[in-house]
C-alpha cells in the first residue's frame, strides 16, 4: 500500500543545475536551481523554473541567453552560496573564487571550475503560477577532459551534485545498477 506525503516537500531528487547569467551592466551572475532537467533531445533543450522575484530572472528576460553548469562535489559550498545570495546584493565570483568565463558562443557566462557547461538561448517561457518555466535550446557543450572516456561522455568518477527535496540535502549519484534501454528487454515478449 502506497500512502500519500504530498507533492511540494517531497519530490525527488533532481540535478543542481548552476545556471550563469549577464546582467544588464554584463556582470557574470550564478543561480543554483533544482527545479531543472532535460527538455528535449530534438531540438537538444533545458528547462527550469524560476521565481519571478530572483535577479536570474531579470537577467534571462534581457540577455536571452544562460548556461547551465554541473557542479561537482568539491563545489558544494560555493553551489549552496550561489543559490542563498542574490547576485543584486554581492559578486558571488569574487566571493567564491570561482571563474566566469564569456562563451564565445551565447550571450553568458560559464564556470571554468565545474567539469560541465551546456550554452543555451532562451526559446520560451511558461507563466507557471508560483515559477515561470524557462526553456533554453542547447547550442554548445563544454566539458572537462576528464569526464571523456574514449572520445563519450562519462559521468563514473565525477560526483555530479544533486538535491534532495525531502532531505534538504545535497547528494552525488551512487553505482550504476542496470543499462538503461537493455535490462527491460528480458519482460519484453
Amino acid at each position: 500500500m502506497k500512502i500519500s506525503i504530498g507533492a511540494r516537500e517531497n519530490a525527488f531528487p533532481n540535478p543542481v543545475f548552476v545556471v550563469c547569467t549577464y546582467d544588464a551592466q554584463g556582470k557574470p551572475n550564478a543561480a543554483t536551481l533544482a527545479w531543472a532537467g532535460v527538455g528535449s533531445s530534438g531540438p537538444a533543450a533545458l528547462v527550469f523554473a524560476l521565481r519571478p522575484a530572483r535577479y536570474t530572472y531579470e537577467n534571462l528576460l534581457q540577455r536571452k541567453a544562460f548556461t547551465v553548469n554541473l557542479p561537482s562535489a568539491q563545489y558544494v559550498a560555493e553551489t549552496d552560496y550561489f543559490g542563498i545570495v542574490s547576485g543584486r546584493d554581492a559578486d558571488k565570483f569574487a566571493v567564491t573564487g570561482l571563474t566566469p568565463v564569456r562563451s564565445e558562443v551565447v550571450d553568458a557566462p560559464f564556470i571554468a571550475e565545474f567539469p560541465y557547461s551546456a550554452e543555451c538561448v532562451l526559446t520560451h517561457t511558461l507563466d507557471l503560477g508560483v515559477h515561470t518555466l524557462f526553456v533554453g535550446e542547447v547550442k554548445d557543450v563544454k566539458v572537462s577532459e576528464r569526464l571523456l572516456v574514449n572520445n563519450k561522455l562519462s559521468l563514473d568518477d565525477e560526483k555530479i551534485l544533486t538535491y534532495d527535496f525531502a532531505a534538504r540535502a545535497y547528494r552525488v549519484p551512487g553505482d550504476i545498477v542496470a543499462p538503461a534501454f537493455y535490462c527491460g528487454l528480458r519482460l519484453k515478449n
